[in-house]
Order: C-alpha cells, then structure tokens, then sequence
C-alpha cells in the first residue's frame, strides 16, 4: 500500500480556506474517487495517519471523513485490519474519455421528448441591436414605483405572515374581485371570483386550459396563420389540430363548420380583439357566426384576449365571452402585457367547475402564485392606478403608431402591404415580393435588427412572406433606422 501514498496529495485536491469543510471535501474527492472507477469495492485505504500526513491535514480530519463514509455506505471498517471500500457498491466503469460522444450516448438510458424554443439563442451583442418585437409594451412605460411602494407596504402589514405560508390555488381572492370587477365595467363580462384562476401569465393559463380541455385524439381548430405557442400547447396535450383560414373579417367559418361536419370538434382557439399576427380585429357578424357554430355542434371557444387594452378606436369591441349566446367560451387574458412583461400574472375564466378542475390541476405543477405580488397588484387596481397607466400608454403608442405609419410609407410602401391597425402593438407586412424570413432575420441579425421570422405562424406549411413588426417599445431614431434598414435589405 506504500506505493500507492504519493498519488493522494494530487487525487484529494484539498483548498484551505474554502467554504466546504477540509473533512467534507476529503470525504466528497474519495466518492468522486470511487464513482470515476479508480478507487475499486474491496480496495483498502491508507490509515488515517498516513493519509493526514501524505495530504497535510489533522489526524482527525481524516477520521472524520472516514466515519461519515462508512455512515453512508461508501467505507467499510474492518477491526485490526483497516479502512476499505465497500464491496457492496456495484463496479464502476472507468471513463477514459468523458467527452467522448460514444461513451456519453452509453449512458443516455431513457428518451425524452425535445421541446424547441424556436427562438436565436446566441444574439450578438457587440452591437447594440433594435428590436421589432411581436408586440410587446414599452416596460419605461410601467407603473414600477407605484409597484413598489404598493409591494413594500404589503410586506409591512402586521398580518404579512398570512400571505407567507400557502395560499388559494386559484389566486388571491382579493385580485381576483378586482379582476372580476374590472372585467363586468369595462369588457361587459360577469365572472365571480370562482369563475377565475390566477396564473403565472397568460401562457401558463393557456397550457392549463388545454390540459383540461383535450384528451388525446381530440380535434382542436386554430387560426392560420396564428399564434404557434397555443398550437404547440394543443399539440402537446394530444390534439390532432386542423388550421383554418383567416379574411378581413376573422377565422373562416364557412370552412370551420365543414370541418365540423366530418369530425367532432372538441375546441376552436381564436384571438379575436387582434388577431395574431395579423392584427386584424373580428367584425360583430363573425363573432355571432362563431358563437352560433359553438352552440350548434358543441365546441368550446377559447379566446385570447392578449392585449385587450391597447384599442385605438373610440371604444375596444367587447370580447366573444360577453355575448349573451357565449355558453361555451373560456376566456384567457393577462396583466403582464399592462404592467409589465415581467409581472407575470395572467388569469383564466370560465364556467365554475371548469375553473374548480383546472385549478385542482395547476397545484401539481404550481402550488400557488405570489401572493405578494398579486395583493400588491390588486391595490394598484383598487385606487386606479392600473387604469390610470393604461391610459397613459395607449397615448404613447397611439403616437407611435402613427410614426411606425409614417416610416413605412417612407421607406416600404413599394416593397410590402400594410393596414394601420385598429389595435395591438405591432403592424403587419406582407412583402409584394416572395420573402423567406428566416434568411431575411438571420441578414437583419448581423446588421443589428432582430425580426421574427413569420414562418412559425403558418401551420400548413405555407409561406407568409410577411412579418409582424412591434413598435412599442422603439425611440423614433431606431424605429426610422430599424425600418430603412429592412427596407435597404429588400429593395
């Protein structure tokens, strides 16, 4: 065994000073030892002297991390005749080359669904970049110091404790009142407190949503082009989905009832306000069409109200769920797009026992939301600020809106077609030429200019040589060189 005392100081790398335990980090280098192949069941130790002096280290030290392995089944000890490794624990492989690819697929023992994010994942960042996002709100824009003191004042409640252990898995009640009375006065909708479930954004609303919804082999519509998180949603919980067509007046209903007539539908998911990504808003007699339809042959509607509040009309057309004929709809919107991004509080309603068994559904991913942040958030909407803001943001974008407009006819109105929206955050081009946009984005990238590539939203395959182009959150400088750089890139 002498012969095997030198390799010790290098093996047992032992760093004084550290926040592990000199015993602790003995202990954790010999299991490493053993789960590398090296030290073998069987093999005996060096005593604990030896090995204290061969590393430096206190007699104590080592016996220390001797015991705790032999605790833990790594050591046996055996009287007058030492320390060894256990002959119980199964041989290890050494791995000469653990980078070597054949020895890691060796241990990939299970298969496993791959997810793709179907976003860049390196974006360069040596040059500052200008976003056309797919819409989102300007966060300079929100309402974060009123946030903050409302946050910070929860936190010095004497009753902060409640909000500290575990809460309604719906939500706080006292947000979802407030939700539900912003609801009934400004989109006519009448949905009590058990008709709501808070959730962490409105993707999260929509995952569960779907996941009670749909059984495998179900049918699912959807709008196409549209919006390709809800499709893979659908996808994901076993829906064969059918895309259905879009005109100027929303999804094609002559072609959804067809499809009604061959198979049964188990869901129809539109966004009607504005739709993705088109913007384009569903005009009352489509709506009407669309509700009958779901009556006639049984489908539940899912309607995604995303961005609801931005609507530069004299007033927001009311949601599909308003309609005295919605018997069948479930609806899902978010605050996330009104405060901010990163609040994530989304919420989803419907019929009670609906609601009663989603909520049952979310505690087995997601025990609750943060309930903090939620009364902080319901304050907010209590004394008005949150509609105070959204005012205050809908005049910002209104201008921005019509500076985006006044861009694009200066530098795209040979190159692509456009409408000025009704609402939403983004404007939508479709190129008089055929355009792929993933070479289009990838071009754009390398100049500073991050688009999303508009193949994603067509779900037959067919290319939409248009994109969808945020402007929100854009000064006029990088609006103006954002769009003369696309154009240059087309022209």
């Amino acid at each position: 065994m002498g012969q095997m005392l030198r390799p010790w100081k290098t093996v047992l790398n032992i760093e004084l000073g550290s926040n592990k335990s000199v015993f602790q980090q003995i202990a954790d280098g010999l299991i490493a030892e053993i789960m590398k192949g090296r030290l073998k069941p069987g093999m005996s130790l060096p005593g604990s002297r030896i090995l204290a002096e061969d590393i430096g280290v206190n007699r104590k030290t080592v016996v220390l991390a001797y015991e705790q392995l032999i605790a833990e089944g790594w050591l046996e000890a055996f009287y007058k005749k030492g320390t060894f490794i256990s002959e119980k624990l199964p041989k290890q492989k050494t791995r000469r080359n653990p980078r070597n690819e054949a020895s890691i697929s060796a241990l990939k023992n299970f298969s496993f669904t791959a997810y793709h994010p179907g976003i860049p994942k390196d974006i360069p960042t040596d040059i500052p970049l200008i976003v056309f996002n797919d819409g989102l709100p300007d966060v300079k824009l929100a309402p974060l110091d009123e946030l903050a003191r409302a946050y910070k004042r929860i936190f010095q409640q004497k009753a902060r404790w409640r909000m500290l252990g575990y809460a309604n898995e719906r939500g706080e009640e006292r947000l979802r009142l407030a939700v539900a009375r912003m609801l009934g006065m400004d989109r006519a909708l009448n949905f009590n407190v058990n008709q709501i479930c808070i959730t962490r954004g409105s993707q999260m609303a929509l995952y569960l949503t779907a996941q009670v919804l749909v059984k495998p082999g179900d049918f699912v519509a959807i709008e196409n082009p549209g919006y390709r998180p809800a499709y893979d949603v659908f996808k994901h919980a076993g829906a064969v989905m059918l895309p259905v067509g879009l005109d100027e007046h929303g999804i094609d209903v002559e072609k959804l009832e067809q499809l009604c007539k061959l198979q049964p539908i188990k869901a129809v998911y539109v966004t009607p306000q504005h739709q993705f990504p088109s913007t384009r808003s569903m005009k009352a007699d489509r709506r009407l069409q669309l509700l009958n339809l779901s009556n006639q042959y049984g489908f539940a509607i899912v309607e995604d109200d995303y961005d609801h509040d931005y609507h530069f009309g004299l007033r927001s057309l009311q949601p599909l769920a308003s309609y005295e004929t919605a018997h069948n709809v479930i609806y899902i919107s978010s605050l996330s797009k009104l405060i901010a991004p990163a609040v994530r509080i989304g919420y989803v309603a419907g019929p009670e026992d609906f609601i009663d068994s989603l909520a049952a559904l979310r505690m087995t991913i997601d025990r609750q939301g943060d309930p903090v942040m939620e009364h902080a958030v319901a304050e907010l909407m209590e004394e008005g600020l949150v509609n105070k803001h959204a005012k205050r943001a809908l005049a910002v974008y209104r201008a921005r809106r019509a500076l985006m407009a006044k861009y694009l006819d200066l530098y795209m109105k040979d190159l692509a077609n456009y409408e000025l929206p009704e609402g939403g955050l983004a404007f939508w081009l479709v190129f008089k030429k055929p355009q792929n946009t993933n070479q289009l984005a990838e071009q754009l990238l390398k100049n500073g200019v991050q688009v999303i590539s508009t193949e994603r939203f067509s779900f037959d395959e067919q290319p939409l040589n248009a994109l969808r182009l945020g402007y929100a959150s854009l000064e006029a400088e990088e609006m103006e060189r954002g769009i003369r750089l696309i154009a240059a890139l087309l022209g």
